[in-house]
């Protein structure tokens, strides 16, 4: 039962993130989130509110006309009110025909607040991209031309 919840969670994480529905997004997120893309886009991992990551996603992602998230093989390890989930991921970015596909395994943490499973850590574990590595380029640039 817990895990379904916990999984659950996670998953409209990520459909938000596909819908654009950001209060949906904000609504699985503890109120400080350790986000750590760094496998993939480098930096340092940085502690931050749902607002700010939602700030950060929706600078980009809707540079593409649409985004699919698939995950898949989770692994939920309960310690009270604390959860570790393991999880393969993959998300495809469209734009027209064309396709831009990251593929790795998450790293989740989630606790249990207010009778609530909300996210405290999200890591990607890049694997690997496909398709069209300009797309992230163009989706920028679409952007910018639609914020101007």
């Amino acid at each position: 039962m817990e895990g379904n919840k916990i999984i659950e969670a996670i998953t409209n994480l990520f459909k938000g993130t596909d819908e654009r529905d950001w209060e949906l997004v904000k609504s699985v997120m503890a109120k400080n989130v350790l986000l750590d893309y760094t496998s993939m886009a480098g930096g340092e991992p940085g502690i931050l509110t749902p607002a700010e990551i939602v700030d950060l996603w929706a600078s980009f992602l809707p540079g593409f006309d649409t985004t699919h998230h698939q995950l898949s093989e989770f692994r939920v390890r309960l310690h009270g009110i604390e959860a570790d989930v393991d999880y393969v991921g993959k998300a495809d970015h469209f734009i027209g025909n064309e396709v831009w596909t990251i593929s790795g395994t998450y790293q989740t943490k989630l606790e249990k607040q207010n009778g609530t499973w909300l996210i405290t850590y999200l890591k990607l574990n890049y694997d690997r991209q496909s398709g069209n590595t300009s797309l992230p380029k163009q989706a920028k640039a679409r952007l910018g031309k639609l914020q101007s």
